[in-house]
C-alpha cells in the first residue's frame, strides 16, 4: 500500500510540473521543484515545452508524431521559464509548432514537434 501512495505522489508532482501557467496567447511559464539542484532536468525542460505546443493545437484529435529538440543552455531552477510557442502550420491533418524556452533573456531550449490527425 505504501509503494501505492509513493507512485501516486510521485505522478501528481509530475502532473503538478507540466501544468504551465498560460500567461497570453502563446506565452505560458513553468516552474522547477524545489530541490537542491544546480541546474534545471533536461527532461522536465522538454516536458514543458511540448504540453506549450501541445496547448495550441486544436481539439481535433491531432497528436504529436514528430519531435526535434535542441539544448542550448543549462536552465537555471531558482528562475520561471517562459516558453514561446510559434504557430507555424495549420493543415488539414498536420500541425507545427516551435517552442523556445527562455531564461535570464536567453534561449536555453528549442523544440520543433508536428502533430498529425
Amino acid at each position: 500500500m505504501v509503494h501505492n501512495e509513493e507512485m501516486q505522489t510521485a505522478l501528481d508532482d509530475l502532473i503538478r510540473l507540466l501544468d504551465l501557467e498560460a500567461i497570453e496567447v502563446n506565452v505560458f511559464r513553468g516552474v522547477s521543484p524545489q530541490e537542491n539542484r544546480q541546474r534545471v532536468f533536461g527532461g522536465q525542460v522538454a516536458g514543458q515545452a511540448l504540453v506549450a505546443a501541445t496547448r495550441t493545437v486544436d481539439d481535433t484529435g491531432r497528436h504529436v508524431h514528430s519531435l526535434h529538440a535542441y539544448f542550448l543552455r543549462p536552465g537555471d531552477p531558482t528562475v520561471p521559464i517562459l516558453y514561446l510557442v510559434d504557430r507555424i502550420r495549420d493543415g488539414r491533418s498536420f500541425s507545427t509548432r516551435r517552442v523556445v524556452a527562455i531564461q535570464h533573456g536567453q534561449a536555453i531550449f528549442n523544440l520543433q514537434a508536428s502533430f498529425q490527425v
